[in-house]
């Protein structure tokens, strides 16, 4: 089994962590290969550079049977749009901030490849986005967390319409709105105060940020819907975004079919591991912090 190996070479403590995690791999006599981008730190110095092993990111990607991002949340986001049409599973190492995407950190590393090892995982097909802008060429958009729409740097709100399968939903004014995955859940989504869902549920989730009506509400419709957003205000552009990693700036009005994508993202599952303990372990969800109640 090879790994390929994808690394944040922004983060300080990249090439501490990228050593420990080759000699682990070398302990388990795992194949390895890692993304060129890695040439430009000080690794090349250390004993664990081999040129055979270094290639550019989509070789490293087509040629690998496990795909590690070692970076956060960002970092995995990022990489999981470049892994998803090679339909190659995927492991996020953490060694950003939350990690709650990126689930793994160097300090379990070892029991990982022993559970690798041993065939004790699971491979969690995760629901993507996709989306056209229908009067903008049918630019395709992805996204594995969401697909936001809004004002940008503009003061002024935005009108956006909502049509759920060429059916009238509302219209409204509001800074944005945010179209979810599961996945997605607890990222933006949530800070908006939208629903934390099951990543194994099959529904998308609506929400807006800050609307300026009392009455408008998060909406959860099933993936086999298509939601079509029609933006019409007088702001100069309005801002497109898919996982707060790429971003476009479009003239209004314009139309955005947003619907759920035929390639899933594929993330290793140790079985051990439970979903709701991350909600409690990273999000303190459940946990009464007034006195005591909740096991973490």
């Amino acid at each position: 089994m090879r790994f390929g190996i994808i690394p944040n070479i922004t983060k300080p403590e990249i090439v501490p962590v990228l050593m420990q995690f080759i000699q682990a791999l070398i302990e388990f006599k795992f194949d390895f290969q890692i993304d060129e981008s890695i040439v430009n730190t000080e690794f090349i110095t250390s004993s664990y550079f081999d040129i055979s092993k270094i290639h550019d990111k989509a070789k490293v990607i087509k040629n690998s049977d496990i795909i590690v991002s070692i970076g956060g949340d960002g970092t995995m986001l990022n990489t999981a749009y470049e892994v998803y049409q090679y339909n190659k599973p995927m492991i996020g190492l953490n060694i950003g901030k939350l990690g709650f995407l990126a689930e793994f950190d160097i300090m379990n590393i070892r029991s990982l490849l022993e559970s690798i090892n041993n065939n004790n995982f699971e491979i969690e097909d995760r629901i993507a986005l996709e989306g056209k802008l229908l009067n903008d060429s049918n630019e395709i958009l992805f996204a594995i967390n969401d697909i936001v729409i809004d004002k940008g740097p503009y003061p002024k709100m935005i009108k956006l319409t909502i049509e759920v399968d060429d059916n009238y939903v509302t219209t409204f004014t509001a800074d944005g709105i945010i179209l979810a995955t599961p996945t997605g859940s607890t990222g933006y989504s949530l800070s908006t105060g939208g629903p934390i869902v099951s990543p194994k549920a099959n529904v998308f989730t609506l929400s807006p940020i800050s609307p300026h009506t009392l009455t408008m509400r998060h909406l959860v419709l099933s993936t086999e819907h298509f939601i079509r957003v029609k933006v019409d205000s007088a702001i100069p552009s309005i801002q497109i975004n898919c996982d707060g990693q790429r971003v476009l700036n479009k003239q209004s009005p314009i139309t955005i079919d947003i619907f759920k994508s035929d390639k899933p993202i594929k993330l290793i599952h140790l079985k051990s591991n439970n979903y709701y303990d991350t909600l409690r372990k990273k999000l303190f969800w459940g946990i009464d912090i007034r006195n005591g109640k909740g096991d973490l």
